[in-house]
């Protein structure tokens, strides 16, 4: 026998019909679906559809149909009361919310910023949907129908940037590494983010990763390699190079459970100093995972040592459409410490990267011979050429030690580390990073972050604060969109103007939605969420 059941799920109550029945065993057992919703002002039911559509077919539950009947025969609206009516975009909200709460955003928000939580993520959003200019704002708020109900002009969205404090937002990644940072590794890295202002004080001229003629500050961020969640980031004067940023980010990141909690960095953090203060026992540090460059002499050892061994069946590292040897080897560290030595070889690698070198160093051969004087190339002809004049001509010949040098060790890799021993996990566990540079790319080109238009420096950490938040909730978006193959089928901007058409209309005070289109309703599955109501 079936019968409807009200269950309540945070601000909602859904109506379930529940239906019971006893199994093979003859234990009692129901099954459960919903069906619709009570409306949150008035407490009436609202009914999805599909469940109209049925009972009307079936005559089933008769003394809702005939409620559900009166209820349509009592909603006549005039011409004037159309007119007057409001229309909001509805389904991006909606999917940000859900996401929001999934994931313990909302939450964290809620705790950390009691007073302007509802402020902070209703920036976020309109940062993630739009990328717009703060100008436009106010606009957005007006169209869109969102959770909080919390009205809020451009003049106050600037005000909120100038508000919030260090404190706060340190609280914030406290209480969000906590929630998030126990359930996955975290790959940390950094990256410029260029500015025009004359009044940031951390704005400087430093190695500039996109290679822009612009003063720029370093954004450090920590991201969990599976969930492809942001969980903590900070912000450097823009002349720092990354390796003396290590220390500082961790000493920063005081509220996170460090000792539970490996950190993947690549060679740019990689210094003696870096790893001893990570093996330091006086201090609460992270485990560690990191590549090591070949400008410290105990990489190139580890490869000259590991380079008769490596070659075998056994050593074979099958990942993907790529086929690696590779082997560990404990070592001792600075005399008191063990730490776990793992050396890659990819011959396939190896030979590109020698294919390349001696393509271009045959046209540099070529060149130097018609114009050994061409100055954009002097360099590179003073590097891998020894160019002598005669009477017959030039004289062009490669230095063949230089080229072999550059060569002895392409395709090798090696990492340390103070808690995985194994080869194929430990490099399925570095390669899984490149989610931080991902994240990067769109906090910089899809956030309106690329470019720091602001001119303090409390106002400069809150835009980059809340295009964090904003890059939490489409880093989510990612991650569903690309393991459940939306890309195949349409970009995330597409998804997002797919829910934007997703509207609600208030006439006299009655909520009514839009139906819901094929392309939506596949969006939410994809996610698995309600459909909303």
């Amino acid at each position: 026998m079936s019968t409807i059941v009200p269950v309540k799920v945070g601000n909602y109550t859904y109506l379930y019909e529940s239906e019971s029945y006893r199994d093979e065993k003859g234990n009692p057992q129901n099954n459960r679906k919903i069906i619709g919703k009570l409306d949150p002002k008035t407490k009436k039911p609202i009914y999805k559809p599909e469940f109209i559509k049925r009972i009307t077919n079936t005559n089933e539950y008769p003394e809702i149909l005939s409620e559900v009947m009166k209820t349509e025969t009592e909603i006549n609206f005039s011409i004037s009361d159309i007119q007057g009516s409001t229309v909001k975009e509805y389904g991006l909200s909606y999917l940000f919310e859900s996401i929001s709460e999934e994931i313990g955003l909302k939450e964290t928000l809620e705790e950390a910023f009691p007073r302007q939580w509802d402020q902070i993520y209703n920036l976020a959003c309109f940062i993630a949907s739009t990328g717009e200019p703060y100008l436009y704002f106010e606009d957005w708020l007006d169209k869109t129908e969102n959770s909080t109900g919390n009205p809020m002009t451009s003049q106050r969205a600037s005000e909120l940037l100038a508000s919030i404090k260090n404190e706060e937002r340190m609280r914030f990644f406290g209480k969000w590494g906590a929630y998030r940072s126990e359930r996955e590794y975290l790959a940390l890295d950094i990256t410029s983010i260029s500015s025009y202002s004359e009044f940031i004080s951390d704005v400087e001229w430093g190695y500039n990763r996109d290679k822009e003629q612009l003063r720029q500050v370093n954004l450090c961020m920590l991201i969990g390699e599976k969930s492809r969640l942001p969980i903590f980031q900070t912000i450097y004067s823009g002349s720092l190079k990354d390796v003396s940023t290590l220390k500082t980010t961790l000493g920063l990141a005081t509220d996170l459970p460090l000792e539970n909690i490996t950190v993947i960095m690549d060679k740019g953090f990689c210094s003696k100093n870096n790893i001893d203060s990570l093996l330091d026992k006086r201090k609460k540090n992270p485990k560690f995972l990191i590549a090591v460059p070949f400008t410290h002499g105990f990489a190139c050892d580890l490869v000259d040592d590991a380079y008769i061994y490596i070659d075998s069946l056994e050593n074979t590292i099958v990942i993907g459409d790529d086929i690696l040897r590779g082997v560990c080897k404990e070592i001792e560290w600075n005399k008191n410490r063990k730490v776990y030595a793992h050396v890659y070889c990819n011959t396939l690698k190896a030979q590109q990267a020698r294919n390349k070198l001696f393509g271009y160093v045959s046209s540099l051969v070529e060149e130097a011979e018609r114009n050994p004087e061409n100055k954009k190339l002097a360099k590179d002809f003073k590097k891998y050429l020894i160019i002598k004049s005669t009477t017959q001509g030039n004289e062009v010949t490669a230095r063949h030690e230089a080229i072999e040098k550059e060569l002895d060790y392409a395709g090798w890799l090696v990492i340390i580390s103070n808690s995985i021993s194994d080869p194929r996990e430990t490099i399925e566990i570095y390669r899984d990073k490149d989610v931080v540079e991902k994240c990067f790319q769109r906090l910089k080109n899809s956030l309106d972050l690329a470019r720091l238009r602001i001119h303090s420096d409390e106002s400069m950490q809150n835009k980059i604060f809340i295009g964090f938040i904003a890059l939490i909730i489409t880093s989510y978006v990612n991650k569903v969109m690309r393991d459940k193959g939306l890309y195949k089928s349409m970009t995330m901007k597409k998804l997002f103007k797919s829910l934007e058409k997703l509207r609600v209309q208030y006439i006299n005070g009655t909520r009514i939605l839009f139906p819901l289109t094929k392309t939506q309703m596949s969006v939410f599955d994809a996610f698995n969420f309600k459909y909303p109501m």
